[in-house]
């Protein structure tokens, strides 16, 4: 489902608008699947993308008309996803009616369920299911949708300023739920879970951290941190008095230490030091015990909320920062939870032409891989 659809007669390019990359996704109807044959990426510009949010419309606009000039997608149809503060996901029980009737209702009942003024926010919403309850009242689950207009419209601005058509807005977390557990044709995807049970989803990237708890194939719980691997560098930047991008360099070679032994084979030192490691190491460690104690929060508050779910049993990692070594067994250990780890073209063929950029950047790839699944409805 998207926020707004404008209607597309192709299907749209998945155009995922990073903290430090723009990325692009292009898939085509293969068989009885989908085809990536389209995908490419290229930095984003130091604060034009805070948190989610677009803050310089015109360097946005730059960077994706760069990553048109340079991949191989083609075309001028695109969906983005959003995933920020200004964005709202509710999870809502009302009165069963038609689908008419539900489109002018939410309007004047929206405000009951989100923190957004209903005249600053563009609302949409997907029927879940119906059901009966005791009382023989028969009820819809609906999920609600609500986004700040102005994040809307900055988006809009950065994607007609490139040049591009923009086909369909949807929800991040949304698009990276299809891409790590794949969606056929349907709007979104199924998962064979026991009674009692539900299947988490974590997509670190540099700027955010998308999680969400899916259920029989809906996601049911979405939430966003802020905490994600560009923290992680930054704690090392700050330890140890480097750049940024020393620091991200470092990162990656540190790693986390092994869970069980607390040490980890550190390769070469090179001219950085054993030393210099340990304490990017001890950093790490430090952050991402935190990362862990915040995705616990989330997880238990949604299991909190819920009447059937009793457990989380697995969840799929995927983003750049999931590249950490040691990192899943990390979360195992926290969440108490199985921990898979899997990337964004995992449930598409891959075509010649895009294997190169897709399959080196495959564990960042998901939200725009997703977004183009989506466009595929």
């Amino acid at each position: 489902m998207g926020i707004f659809s404008l209607g597309s007669s192709v299907m749209p390019i998945g155009l995922d608008i990073g903290t430090d990359h723009v990325r692009a996704a292009q898939l085509k109807p293969s068989g009885a699947g989908l085809s990536l044959v389209g995908y490419g990426l290229v930095n984003m510009p130091m604060g034009s993308v805070v948190e989610g949010e677009i803050v310089d419309v015109d360097a946005v606009s730059s960077a994706i008309r760069e990553l048109w000039r340079h991949s191989s997608v083609h075309g001028k149809d695109v969906i983005i996803g959003v995933s920020n503060q200004k964005v709202v996901v509710r999870l809502i029980d009302l009165p069963f009616m038609e689908r008419d009737e539900l489109e002018g209702a939410i309007q004047y009942q929206a405000q009951d369920y989100i923190p957004i003024p209903v005249e600053d926010a563009i609302l949409d919403f997907h029927i879940i299911g119906d059901y009966m309850t005791p009382a023989d009242e028969h009820m819809m689950e609906v999920l609600l949708v609500a986004a700040q207009r102005d994040m809307i419209e900055s988006a809009v601005q950065a994607v007609e300023g490139a040049g591009l058509r923009l086909a369909q807005i949807d929800l991040t977390s949304f698009a990276i739920v299809r891409a790590a557990l794949g969606a056929g044709t349907a709007i979104l995807p199924g998962e064979e879970e026991e009674a009692g049970e539900a299947t988490g989803v974590i997509h670190i990237s540099s700027g955010l951290t998308n999680i969400a708890v899916v259920e029989r194939g809906v996601p049911r719980f979405t939430r966003v941190s802020s905490i994600a691997g560009g923290q992680f560098s930054q704690a090392i930047a700050n330890v140890l008095n480097l750049t940024f991008d020393e620091a991200e360099e470092l990162k990656i070679r540190a790693g986390l230490p092994d869970i069980e032994t607390g040490t980890q084979p550190l390769g070469p030192e090179g001219d950085l030091g054993t030393q210099q490691l340990q304490v990017a190491q001890d950093a790490l460690e430090r952050e991402v015990n935190k990362f862990i104690a915040e995705v616990r929060r989330s997880l238990d508050y949604y299991l909190t909320q819920a009447t059937q779910i009793r457990t989380i049993r697995k969840i799929y990692m995927t983003g750049s920062g999931a590249q950490l070594s040691n990192m899943a067994a990390y979360l195992e250990k926290g969440l108490q939870a199985e921990v898979v780890l899997t990337d964004g073209v995992s449930h598409v063929t891959v075509a010649p032409g895009a294997q190169q950029a897709a399959m080196a950047d495959r564990m960042g790839a998901a939200p725009a891989v997703g977004l183009a699944m989506g466009g595929a409805t």
